[in-house]
């Protein structure tokens, strides 16, 4: 599920909820990307590097660099 809060020239900013095992599929976006994970466990890969954020932790995907998410337990 995810519902677009606002879409600007610079960025968006989108909230997202996943079941386990949801996510996305690997991409690249024109600008920066901040996750911050209110509740759950993700597995997220910037550029090939695995990275494993829990509820509370923070991340920033660079632009232009690929990068997949993937939910090791339901999240948001």
């Amino acid at each position: 599920m995810s519902r677009e809060i606002t879409n600007k020239k610079t960025g968006t900013v989108t909230v997202f909820a996943f079941d386990e095992g949801q996510g996305l599929s690997e991409h690249t976006a024109p600008f920066d990307a901040l996750v911050y994970l209110l509740e759950g466990e993700v597995e997220i890969v910037i550029s090939g590097r695995h990275l494993r954020l829990k509820e509370g932790e923070i991340v920033i995907m660079p632009a232009n660099q690929p990068h997949a998410l993937k939910a090791i337990k339901n999240s948001r």
